[in-house]
């Protein structure tokens, strides 16, 4: 992740921290799922102030673009709808393999919590 902070532009600097991370998740650059910097690491990495970077993060939470998973940290979030229909597929194509390939339906459903958790880090 690269961001720039422009200390001469009139935009604030949560506001320039808000719609660089906002426009690498909408293009791609950043995927739906990585991990973004701690507040205070980013905010050491930029020279600025750590609630300034806080309030890009609440701005980026609300607005749906990010999603903070208590100690594990913040990462980008999927967007609503289309990750619904792409986890809707996704675990369809899943059920349809698991029972090719012989499983019954509390073996598939053990392997799935087991992904999760691990996904997770639960």
């Amino acid at each position: 992740m690269t961001l720039k902070i422009h200390i001469d532009d009139s935009a604030a600097p949560y506001e320039q921290v808000r719609a660089q991370i906002s426009e690498q998740a909408r293009s791609g650059v950043l995927p739906v799922g990585y991990r973004l910097p701690t507040v205070r690491g980013l905010a050491e990495s930029l020279g600025l102030a750590a609630n300034t970077v806080a309030k890009a993060y609440r701005a980026l939470e609300s607005d749906g673009v990010i999603e903070t998973r208590g100690r594990n940290g913040t990462f980008v979030a999927a967007a609503g709808s289309a990750a619904e229909r792409q986890s809707a597929a996704a675990a369809q194509e899943y059920a349809e393999r698991a029972r090719r390939l012989g499983l019954t339906e509390a073996e598939a459903l053990a392997a799935v919590r087991d992904a999760l958790r691990a996904a997770y880090g639960e």
